[in-house]
């Protein structure tokens, strides 16, 4: 499963069901009860559900922070509801009203993507193998040192449909292929945000959890209107292709943003291994830019981009089968297992996060 942050986590989580004269675990596999908000401490969880959903507690996180903080620290009390986390079922921990995310945020990934694209012929620049590997390199690293002076984040919005916990299966549809990974930092907001500055923009932010956001590269780019570029909503939508979690862990404990490190294995090879201190516009940037546009409400989720070596640069696509494990430091381990579309079984929406 997940060891617990350091501090106290927030999350939401569901028991397996009771069976027959209230006899828990008896009822048929993957049963559980209702879903439930709780606080992560130590390996064991609390039931807050008392105090609301954690939507609930992110409208007046200064206060929430408190009182979680007392309930954290009141492992004497003997009517409190701690259960062991390893026998729980974990959910999405946010149902965010907005997803923001920023794209070619790291230098390298980008640059892998251009020379990914060479390869397979795929360049809607004409940057294909018809010219050579070190000039088309040259090109995106000259591209990506203008950008990194002179311009600005690049973001889309997502859909909180694509939304799954953090050991959910990873549907892959039929639709599209090329099927692949995007470990990302995420933050969620934690107060209004409008016309944020770099000098503001952090304290605005609740915490921090992990977003696999998974992409269908044939699906990116629109051949029918090449000049309107990519299509975010075809290749990153889908159900199941935002693998959330495990926990929303409080900006006080997270540590620097800008200096966790983001890791991802695709079957048990080490693909992902950045420093989020290699984002080309650091978080209080990208929260500066986003705000100058929309506001951010509390619950709103914002990705920053995901480091060198998905799929694409390493010629390595999903396929039914395949295990994703991500972790980024002190915000936990997510753990995916890819099924094509007709292997899983109709399921609520509500059951995914």
């Amino acid at each position: 499963m997940t060891s617990a942050p350091a501090g106290f986590a927030l999350g939401r989580f569901r028991r397996p069901a009771a069976g027959p004269a209230g006899t828990v675990g008896s009822a048929s596999p993957g049963a559980y009860g209702d879903v439930f908000t709780g606080l992560v401490r130590g390996g064991r969880v609390r039931d807050v559900s008392a105090l609301g959903s954690v939507s609930d507690l992110l409208t007046d996180w200064a206060a929430s922070l408190a009182r979680l903080g007392e309930l954290a620290e009141s492992d004497a009390d003997t009517g409190a509801d701690w259960t062991d986390l390893a026998g729980l079922d974990v959910r999405c921990p946010v149902a965010p009203a907005q997803i923001l995310q920023c794209g070619a945020n790291y230098r390298s990934h980008v640059v892998d993507i251009v020379m990914a694209e060479r390869r397979a012929d795929t360049s809607m620049t004409g940057h294909n193998s018809d010219l050579p590997a070190s000039e088309v390199r040259a090109w995106a690293e000259a591209m990506m040192d203008e950008r990194a002076a002179e311009g600005s984040p690049y973001v889309f919005a997502g859909l909180p449909g694509a939304l799954t916990g953090p050991y959910d299966d990873i549907v892959l549809p039929a639709r599209g292929t090329d099927h692949d990974w995007e470990l990302e930092l995420a933050a969620v907001i934690g107060a209004p945000a409008r016309n944020l500055t770099r000098a503001n923009a952090l304290e605005h932010v609740a915490g921090y959890t992990i977003c696999n956001d998974i992409t269908t590269r044939s699906l990116v780019y629109r051949h029918d209107l090449k000049a309107i570029g990519t299509d975010w909503f075809a290749a990153k939508n889908a159900p199941t292709f935002l693998p959330t979690g495990p926990f929303l862990v409080p900006a006080a404990f997270a540590g620097d943003p800008a200096n966790l490190r983001i890791t991802l294995a695709h079957n048990g090879i080490k693909r992902q291994d950045e420093s989020c201190a290699d984002m080309l516009f650091d978080l209080p940037a990208i929260l500066e830019y986003i705000t100058a546009v929309t506001e951010l409400r509390p619950g709103d989720l914002v990705l920053t981009g995901s480091p060198a070596g998905n799929g694409a640069h390493w010629g390595v696509f999903l396929a039914a089968g395949d295990v994703l494990e991500g972790e980024i430091t002190g915000l936990g381990r997510q753990r995916n297992r890819c099924v094509r579309e007709r292997e899983k079984t109709q399921e609520r929406p509500e059951e995914r996060t």
